[in-house]
């Protein structure tokens, strides 16, 4: 597997892999984390553009997709009922998803991701249990609560060099 940004012309099977990613969740008990519309078109292109967006290709095909960007992320600046393992510098990880076809994909991501920065930060649903057990098998602690831009709640994960 490799890691490389995502370019414009793969927006729509971008696209494509999001609604899976929700079909999915509400199948699996977390109907309400991404609903039925997110992450927009309109993000998705943001993404891209700005150069946060990345993919997972294995023999030439593209089985995951995820935003990861360096730098602090509003969403992380108040933690609660926690704290945050440190506060350094630290990468941020949202939007992972896999097509499902390759074991692992995910799990390949979020370990590309550490590797860049030493430091990652993610966030996932209360009821999105499929992905806080991908966390906790990929070495990530539980830390706290943290409130999207919406309000929504969220649980922290981070992991980190100790």
């Amino acid at each position: 597997m490799e890691i490389r940004k995502t370019t414009p012309d793969e927006l729509e099977l971008l696209l494509k892999m999001y609604e899976n990613a929700r079909m999915f969740m509400a199948s699996h008990g977390n109907p309400t984390q991404w609903g039925t519309s997110y992450p927009s078109r309109e993000l998705v292109a943001e993404d891209i553009s700005t150069g946060c967006s990345y993919v997972c290709i294995e023999h030439g095909k593209i089985i995951a997709t995820f935003y990861y960007r360096e730098g602090d992320d509003s969403t992380y600046t108040h933690i609660y009922s926690g704290q945050w393992l440190n506060e350094h510098p630290y990468g941020a990880v949202h939007r992972i998803t896999s097509d499902g076809s390759v074991r692992g994909a995910a799990s390949f991501c979020l370990e590309w991701a550490y590797q860049q920065c030493g430091n990652l930060k993610i966030d996932t649903h209360r009821d999105n249990t499929v992905m806080q057990h991908l966390l906790e098998k990929n070495g990530f602690t539980y830390c706290g609560v943290i409130y999207t831009d919406n309000g929504s709640e969220r649980l922290a994960y981070q992991k980190c060099e100790k």
